[in-house]
């Protein structure tokens, strides 16, 4: 008499790996959410602009100066009544890479103090 040898059950991983290839290929196939733009379409190029400062903006060096419209400004009080009155709700300040952290801070809360709601700082990728 022979003895039978029991076969062990092997685990169809070949099978799971074909599943799981072919519900990917489903899925990025079935997955575009915009249709693609018409290849005739040319976007706008903005790479030859210039980026500047808001004209309304106040401008503050490294060393703390400020400025607006190429005018020096004593004061973030004086900065803010030289501003027209729709101006004063956002004001923009476009400070030196420079500038010490703690008087940018001291400057924000002047301008809030002043009178302004909301005041926002525009940076070198806000102007691209």
């Amino acid at each position: 008499m022979r003895r039978h040898r029991s076969k062990t059950e092997r685990e169809p991983t070949i099978a799971l790996i074909n599943v799981v290839f072919l519900m990917l290929i489903f899925f990025l196939v079935a997955g575009t959410i915009a249709p693609s733009l018409n290849k005739d379409l040319k976007l706008v190029s903005t790479a030859d602009i210039e980026g500047t400062a808001p004209a309304d903006a106040l401008i503050v060096h490294a060393d703390g100066r400020l400025r607006n419209r190429g005018e020096d400004i004593e004061s973030a009080s004086q900065f803010l009544i030289s501003l027209p009155e729709e101006a004063r709700e956002r004001v923009r300040i476009v400070p030196d890479r420079d500038l010490p952290a703690a008087t940018l801070i001291a400057l924000g809360r002047a301008l809030r103090e002043a009178g302004a709601r909301e005041v926002v700082l525009v940076t070198e990728r806000g102007l691209e």
